[in-house]
């Protein structure tokens, strides 16, 4: 009798370890994006594309948030992350990395879609790797070549107004670094900032008449107003550089851009580096995309009656 329960034993065992083995944990993901807009949403699928091919699609689950917007939603979404005891957070936007930097210490954070880290996180001396816990990609374009591309298109122009969001920390860098290399090409400058998306059509049209050329930096709340940018722009003659092709897309002439499919792509393989290979994140520096290309808007460079020159490829 002993032995024959145990031969019933024995196979209920079996059974609960390979139940155990069928039933096992997910990694789980949180992603915090800011905003919707073409940029940002091209980054993260980029991330979840890597994570996918490296963890395996049947091994991960990612818990995707979009603030709208708002930083403060970016806090809420990050301090939830840390509660539910996710294995990683991907902070996509400048202000979704403030809010989990601050959220948590000991969960692996990584950022993407940031210009620059030591501004996003008052970094003094910052020297490419942040440490702790958390690493990431830049979309960091080269300045001040976009800065030579304006004079190069536009010769004759004189006065280039800049458009941010005050809000944006690293929209301020890149228009500080821009305006510096315009004005020592012996441009003149106006800064046009706004609080919030409400604002920029008041901006625009209290400026547009004094500028040649619009320049605008990868701003977050710039890029979800792109039509009405065109529409103010357009209707004055007014060409816009943008710092990213998803904004020339929908308000620009001309932009030296990187490709945010490919930063997101970049992240997510950080991040299997990180969960699969164990790779220590505070060693991890930022890394770039380091292939910018020039690109322009046929509708709008048509509209404006603008000749393209040689070397830039069309926005399709």
């Amino acid at each position: 009798m002993k032995k024959t329960k145990l031969l019933l034993i024995f196979p209920l065992i079996a059974m609960a370890i390979t139940g155990c083995n069928l039933t096992k944990k997910k990694t789980t993901i949180g992603i915090c994006q800011l905003i919707t807009h073409d940029a940002l949403d091209a980054a993260t699928k980029g991330f979840m594309d890597a994570v996918k091919e490296g963890l395996g699609a049947e091994n991960v689950k990612f818990d995707l948030q979009n603030a709208s917007g708002d930083s403060a939603t970016c806090t809420t979404i990050a301090n939830s992350f840390v509660s539910k005891k996710v294995d990683l957070i991907m902070a996509n936007a400048t202000p979704a990395l403030q809010a989990a930097y601050n959220s948590t210490t000991t969960i692996p954070i990584l950022g993407t879609s940031i210009t620059e880290y030591g501004v996003a996180l008052g970094i003094e001396d910052f020297d490419g790797t942040v440490g702790g816990n958390v690493s990431g990609t830049s979309d960091l374009a080269p300045l001040d070549e976009q800065a030579q591309m304006i004079v190069d298109v536009f010769p004759s122009a004189t006065k280039v107004g800049l458009l941010y969001c005050s809000a944006e920390a690293n929209s301020l860098y890149q228009v500080q670094v821009v305006e510096s290399e315009l004005q020592a090409k012996g441009l003149t400058t106006t800064r046009m900032s706004f609080s919030d998306s409400n604002d920029i059509s008041a901006v625009l049209n209290g400026n547009i008449n004094n500028i040649d050329v619009l320049y605008i930096p990868t701003d977050n709340a710039a890029a979800s107003c792109t039509s009405v940018i065109n529409s103010v722009c357009s209707s004055h003659n007014v060409p816009v550089v943008t710092g990213e092709e998803g904004m020339c897309r929908g308000c620009g002439a001309f932009t030296l851009s990187i490709s945010y499919y490919n930063l997101g792509l970049k992240t997510g393989q950080m991040a299997v580096e990180i969960l699969k290979d164990k790779k220590d994140i505070s060693k991890m520096p930022i890394a770039y995309d380091e292939n910018p290309v020039k690109k322009y808007n046929p509708t709008i460079c048509e509209t404006l009656g603008i000749t393209v020159p040689e070397g830039f490829t069309p926005i399709e």
